[in-house]
């Protein structure tokens, strides 16, 4: 007897190894990681789970290939931060980008922990945000280019500032996390421009 088809496939327009990733991409997006089975999975994808074995080494493999799409689809749906303003609207715009991003793809590697090894197969990956430059390198890049126009001072650090607006991030987001807390961060009012100021005028007096 033929193996079952799922009907998403009768019509031949997606691989089954595509279909099978967007299958546990929806299963993340939906209730994230935890306790995510290859039943479930193949469930969803309406193949037997056997079928899944024929594609991905292991069920590691395919977790960090969906964890990867579900960044992707994150970054597609909150859109990417202007910067075609003053110094303090782009930066303000990237770091409200950055909380979103972060808000909403965060939760699904927090049910992951315990897992080092999906972990090291998604970090193998290209990297799924702005490009596959991701944030950080996105955000040094156009301090970078800020510095050349002279908006910024010659001798600043591009990489130092990326490290402690993206670290503020993380800060802002990783604790309610890792609490188990499914509602977005509640950023603390005026958090976002006092971070903006910092970055652009130090703190030692003038």
């Amino acid at each position: 007897m033929a193996p079952r088809r799922a009907a998403a496939l009768r019509d031949g327009e997606v691989s089954l190894r595509d279909h099978l990733i967007a299958a546990a991409t929806r299963l993340i997006d939906e209730r994230g990681t935890a306790g995510l089975t290859v039943r479930d999975i193949a469930r969803a994808a309406d193949v037997a789970v056997g079928v899944l074995y024929n594609h991905f080494a292991d069920k590691e493999e395919l977790l960090a290939l969906a964890l990867h799409e579900h960044v992707r689809e994150v970054e597609r749906r909150i859109g990417r931060p202007a910067v075609d303003g003053t110094l303090a609207e782009n930066l303000h715009a990237f770091v409200t980008h950055a909380l979103a991003a972060h808000s909403a793809f965060l939760p699904a590697f927090a049910g992951l922990v315990g897992h080092p090894e999906v972990f090291a197969r998604f970090d193998a990956l290209p990297n799924p945000m702005a490009d596959g430059r991701g944030l950080h390198a996105a955000l040094a890049e156009y301090l970078a280019a800020e510095r050349d126009r002279g908006r910024i001072a010659a001798g600043t650090d591009v990489d130092a500032v990326a490290t402690l607006v993206v670290g503020a991030c993380h800060e802002l987001v990783l604790p309610r996390v890792f609490r188990g807390g499914s509602a977005p961060s509640e950023v603390p009012e005026g958090r976002v421009e006092a971070l903006v100021a910092v970055v652009l005028n130090g703190i030692t007096p003038r």
